[in-house]
């Protein structure tokens, strides 16, 4: 049962030009009206359509969308039905937000950004929207043999600023193991892989410049571009030709790209695609940063053609590594590997945020690194088994939405069948979910048919996250 608010006097007007433009591509398959009724519902339960908001006239909205008023009316006559507008002479339909009996509907926050509330019964919240695995049993033997190392160190400053000679030569090993000649100079020791890319992005992006991305892509990428002035063009993802034409249209001198088991969709790049780069890399004189991260994850083994940066002699290449995801994001060691020149430049450009990477973490890396075959096996073994469980569950409680099956990473880049990812994943917000909404992986706000949901979590926390998925499904639909 849906009650209005208490007062439906609009304190505010939107265009029939800016609604437009608010909805994006809002049409998909099934009947219009419904599709474009889901759209504005999904703008107010996400925020961007302020409640007590006048909405265009029938005849106005036709016009803007190009479809007739026979829609629009149908779409606003759906809208009251469901508790989200309402209609007074004089006053013309206004966007209103229901409250739902129990338990009023949350307002979408970002994945990451404060707690969860918890639910009127006391349950705990479950987090769906960090892509991050819980920490491997030899954690706690590689801090040990930190532990022991660390005395060496404790005679200096402890401000090692392009890292511990010690694990940029062990990162270096591990190129280097994997077919890429790479020396210690070639590479920077950085706070999480986070902060490689906004290094990066720092040192390379001048302000307004265009920059180049999958869309979609690694929100915390987009945002790092984006705080550095860039302009983020999208391109799909995997189209290494799109890449190229966005590239010379635009004179981007920056890409970002996730070559392995992409996040958020899975995609690996084919051999012939890395290929691809490497051409446009030397036709147009652009800088792709491969970000990998997450390529331990091979959930099916032998997926990976070969590194991102080939044989490691194009110096346009740029690698970003981290130990988060092999590992544990606690750590928060990252790495790039580049040119001794950029290095350094990046290097000079860390000293004005935190100096230096803490000596212990960089120390428990080393000893991870040394047994990352040891370690990785059984990490890979039970993300499979609950990527494997998460795509059952979600089919059977959803079976007209698109689950596909990545072969690695921590995500399902899953279809929902309708432009609802923002009221969704505000509606199970209000169920202490918090789950990924398509377009926050988009530069240009698109994918509002998408959500992410991530598999790192324990089967019993898996399945009670779907029945709260569920729930909020209901929430939305009606």
């Amino acid at each position: 049962m849906s009650l209005a608010t208490p007062t439906t006097t609009a304190v505010r007007s939107l265009s029939a030009p800016a609604a437009s433009r608010l909805l994006g591509a809002w049409h998909t398959s099934g009947p219009v009206y419904l599709a474009l009724a889901d759209a504005l519902r999904s703008a107010v339960l996400a925020g961007s359509l302020a409640p007590l908001t006048r909405l265009p006239s029938e005849r106005e909205l036709a016009r803007a969308l190009g479809v007739s008023r026979t829609t629009t009316s149908a779409a606003y006559a759906r809208l009251r039905e469901l508790g989200f507008a309402t209609s007074q002479v004089g006053s013309g339909t206004v966007a209103i937000l229901p409250r739902t009996a129990g338990l009023p509907l949350r307002p979408q926050t970002p994945a990451g950004d404060g707690p969860l509330p918890p639910l009127a019964d006391g349950v705990g919240p479950i987090e769906m929207s960090q892509a991050t695995p819980s920490a491997p049993d030899a954690l706690h033997g590689a801090y040990e043999r930190a532990l022991e190392m660390l005395p060496a160190y404790l005679g200096t400053g402890g401000y090692a600023h392009l890292g511990l000679d010690v694990l940029r030569e062990a990162v270096a090993a591990r190129y280097r193991a994997r077919g890429v000649p790479t020396t210690p100079d070639q590479i920077l020791v950085t706070t999480g892989g986070q902060q490689a890319i906004a290094l990066l992005a720092t040192t390379l992006v001048s302000r307004t410049e265009p920059v180049v991305v999958e869309s979609p892509t690694y929100y915390h990428a987009i945002e790092a571009l984006q705080r550095a002035g860039a302009r983020v063009i999208g391109v799909p993802t995997g189209d290494v030709e799109s890449l190229a034409s966005a590239v010379h249209r635009t004179r981007a001198r920056l890409a970002y790209l996730v070559p392995d088991f992409h996040n958020p969709t899975g995609r690996t790049l084919t051999a012939d695609e890395r290929d691809a780069v490497v051409h446009l890399t030397d036709r147009y004189g652009v800088t792709v940063v491969g970000d990998e991260t997450l390529t331990d994850l091979d959930l099916e083994g032998g997926t990976v053609p070969g590194p991102f940066c080939g044989d490691g002699t194009n110096t346009r290449l740029v690698s970003v590594g981290s130990a988060s995801k092999s590992f544990w994001g606690g750590i928060r060691i990252g790495w790039v590997r580049a040119t001794p020149q950029l290095v350094q430049r990046l290097a000079r450009t860390r000293q004005a945020l935190d100096i230096a990477t803490p000596v212990l973490e960089q120390l428990a890396v080393v000893e991870l690194l040394a047994r990352r075959d040891e370690i990785l096996p059984a990490r890979v073994a039970g993300l499979r088994e609950r990527r494997d469980l998460l795509v059952g569950l979600v089919r059977d409680r959803f079976p007209d939405w698109d689950v596909p099956v990545p072969k690695g990473g921590l995500c399902l880049w899953t279809g929902i069948g309708r432009p609802a990812a923002q009221a969704l994943t505000a509606a199970a917000v209000a169920e202490g979910l918090r789950i990924g909404a398509g377009p926050q992986f988009t530069p240009d706000g698109t994918a509002q048919d998408r959500i992410r949901l991530i598999y790192t979590a324990t089967p019993e926390t898996l399945a009670e996250a779907v029945e709260r998925l569920a729930r909020a499904w209901r929430r939305v639909t009606g």
